[in-house]
């Protein structure tokens, strides 16, 4: 069975820093349905520019559904977006939706964004966590001085 998937583009933007260590930074700029296409310059300025990267899919995992769950529930839900310095290009590398797997990403050291999570994007995320998470009721354990002495062995 194949796993649901939603075509991506990421938008990545150099802009001025106003810093004495350098002249500008790249960060995230957003998401969007997939146009298609090849990777291409979209806007230039005097002070910024920002780069249309298509091709990407987020793919949603049985096992990461605790991860959507907790990013569409979440007060601003996001598309977290994995990139890397390329020469002087910034370059997306992964994309996702769940908070977990973005927590795993940055445990390992890379470099991670988030944005907003577009509205229809959100609704098929929604969606599918809705008929297929399930909360856990996590079981509490007692503390050894809250049992009887007798059941503490």
């Amino acid at each position: 069975m194949e796993k649901p998937s939603f075509a991506i583009a990421v938008v990545m933007q150099r802009r001025a820093a106003k810093s004495r260590w350098a002249d500008r930074v790249w960060e995230l700029h957003g998401v969007l349905a997939d146009p298609g296409g090849a990777a291409r310059a979209l806007r230039h300025g005097d002070d910024f520019e920002q780069w249309l990267h298509p091709g990407f899919k987020l793919v949603l995992h049985k096992d990461e559904t605790e991860g959507y769950y907790m990013n569409v529930s979440a007060p601003y839900p996001r598309v977290f977006v994995l990139w890397r310095m390329e020469g002087e290009q910034a370059l997306p590398v992964e994309v996702t939706v769940s908070s977990d797997e973005a927590g795993r990403w940055l445990d390992g050291g890379h470099q991670v964004d988030g944005v907003a999570i577009p509205a229809e994007i959100f609704a098929w995320v929604g969606e599918y966590v809705e008929n297929n998470y399930r909360p856990q009721p996590k079981k509490r354990i007692k503390p050894r001085s809250f049992q009887h002495p007798k059941d503490r062995m």
